[in-house]
């Protein structure tokens, strides 16, 4: 039904350790289930190269400290290249639907970054989203991330953007990492009510992600009415995988992809190489091109042993109606957030767990009626940096540029070892 184009991408060359995880036979295995399934003989789905992205790319999603070539290796130009690959074949309409197997992954790359968290060094889905935006204009896009794990650095980049709606299913932030997620993140204050998270118990399974779907994401989806839909497709939320606590399967996973009907999915975690990733994968080509995926079975599925409790049944239905509540009175939350103020801060201490690097990080956000609103952001790390940041959105009203370059302007270079300014509204990226 759907002409899908598929990027793969295993990264032979870059691993954190030969035998951690987040490895290249994790794309390997499904690599070589795609071709015993002649999946590329089938008229209309057709395999095509990454891109590569280039330090441009990457500085409209991020501000990379030092800079971008300190924080990543080719293998993650060309990860984010596969995604920007993936828009530009439904953008230009070459194909309708693309999947980007590619990896290292990247939702867990926040807007700065000192170092590398959970397996991410930059964000790849939020490169190829400022990637689509300068070639093909303005767009207004959601992102379903599916993954196990919260997706922190997607929602960091976009807490402050009413143009991406940011939703994020996963395992409870209270039982695996990062420890975020929760409902009270609901945006910043210009854009409140634009991230939604649905943090799920353990255990959880085909049927509590696909009820979170069709009474809570799909009415929201319908309000919104986004150009772009993108799944940002973690698997670790499988039964088999080693270091998460949920009970999806492969049919699940294809079924969910059905119903929210994403133009562009880019592979995120997932590390049951063998007993997940193949047929999870398999079930998300045959769903994105329209085809019967009916089945798919892993060799050890017993569907007896993925039912839900009835407790967890109710706890999703209840978080489900408080979601969807609070995203129809969002307006009205917002009024009671910003009131008589002119800026709000955020302060946090974030941790780069795979490079063991602690950031202290202070952001101030000019509460604004009309744009997303200009940011101020104060930053040191153990890592030895003290950095001082501009951002300027791409919607920025003209009292808002005027603002945040005053603030760029003004800045003590005395006090900071870096002093960036990144101006979406201009194109400029500074860093002196």
């Amino acid at each position: 039904m759907n002409k899908l184009g598929i990027i793969f991408f295993p990264a032979y060359d870059w691993a954190i350790s030969p035998t951690h995880p987040e490895r290249e036979e994790r794309l390997l295995y499904t690599q070589d289930q795609v071709m015993e399934e002649g999946i590329f003989d089938i008229e209309g789905i057709c395999e095509y190269k990454p891109l590569m992205a280039n330090e441009e790319d990457i500085k409209w999603a991020h501000i990379c400290i030092p800079d971008v070539r300190s924080r990543i290796t080719e293998s993650h130009l060309i990860s984010a290249g596969g995604a920007m690959k993936a828009a530009d074949l439904v953008l230009s309409k070459e194909t309708e639907k693309a999947f980007a197997i590619v990896r290292p992954p990247g939702h867990h790359a926040m807007r700065m970054v000192h170092g590398a968290r959970g397996f991410c060094n930059i964000n790849i889905e939020a490169v190829m989203i400022e990637y689509l935006r300068n070639k093909y204009g303005n767009k207004r896009i959601a992102v379903i991330d599916t993954d196990c794990h919260h997706g922190d650095g997607t929602q960091d980049i976009y807490w402050h953007d009413r143009d991406t709606l940011f939703i994020s299913l996963h395992q409870d932030g209270r039982t695996l990492y990062p420890g975020t997620g929760f409902i009270e993140e609901f945006g910043g204050p210009n854009a409140v009510g634009y991230t939604i998270n649905i943090p799920l118990p353990p255990y959880t399974s085909d049927d509590g992600f696909l009820y979170v779907v069709d009474n809570l994401i799909l009415p929201i989806l319908e309000e919104y009415r986004p150009d772009i839909i993108i799944n940002s497709a973690g698997q670790d939320n499988h039964y088999t995988d080693p270091i998460t606590n949920m009970r999806f399967s492969a049919i699940g996973y294809a079924e969910l992809n059905k119903r929210i009907n994403p133009h562009i999915a880019v592979l995120e975690g997932g590390y049951s190489i063998e007993g997940a990733l193949p047929y999870v994968n398999l079930g998300i080509i045959l769903a994105m091109a329209g085809l019967d995926y009916g089945n798919i079975r892993e060799p050890d599925y017993d569907p007896s042993k993925m039912k839900q409790s009835e407790e967890i049944t109710r706890y999703i239905k209840d978080l489900c109606k408080i979601q969807l509540e609070r995203w129809k009175n969002r307006d009205i939350i917002r009024e009671g957030i910003i009131k008589n103020k002119k800026y709000i801060d955020r302060i946090r201490n974030i941790y780069y767990d795979t490079d063991g690097i602690s950031e202290y990080q202070r952001e101030r956000a000019y509460v604004c009626d009309e744009c997303s609103g200009v940011l101020e952001i104060w930053s040191t790390s153990d890592a030895g940096f003290s950095v001082y940041a501009v951002v300027i959105p791409r919607n920025a009203c003209d009292k808002c540029l005027e603002r945040g370059l005053y603030f760029f302007e003004k800045a003590d270079e005395n006090s900071f070892d870096y002093v960036y300014l990144q101006d979406k509204r201009n194109g400029l990226f500074i860093r002196r």
